[in-house]
């Protein structure tokens, strides 16, 4: 999908601060970030929603949270805590369309 932003990162196109990367997942870190780590972790796959995620992608939807839980530990917050979130959506919150979960951790985050 060229006219999707977190494809054209996969593909070279854009820059990215990458975290981690694998043949299916990336995380990078966000150009706005809103708390001292703020990673985005995306399938490699272009998948636009969570309401659009294909049951054949289950186990690639769950490695997504595996890399959040990896990225959490490797930057020293696995014990103080982070938050993890995913828009789906223009009610939910959702901006890019192609599926993300937001990596959040490094300040006091308060409940929803």
């Amino acid at each position: 999908m060229s006219d999707c932003l977190f494809c054209r990162i996969v593909a070279g196109e854009l820059p990215a601060k990458v975290l981690y990367q694998d043949d299916d997942v990336m995380a990078f870190h966000d150009i706005n970030p809103q708390a001292p780590l703020h990673a985005l972790i995306i399938p490699r796959k272009h998948i636009a929603t969570l309401a659009e995620l294909p049951e054949e992608d289950t186990a690639l939807a769950g490695k997504l949270f595996q890399v959040a839980k990896k990225l959490a530990a490797e930057q020293g917050y696995a014990e103080s805590g982070y938050r993890v979130i995913m828009n789906c959506g223009k009610h939910g919150g959702q901006v890019v369309y192609h599926i993300h979960l937001h990596l959040l951790a490094g300040k006091q985050l308060h409940g929803l």
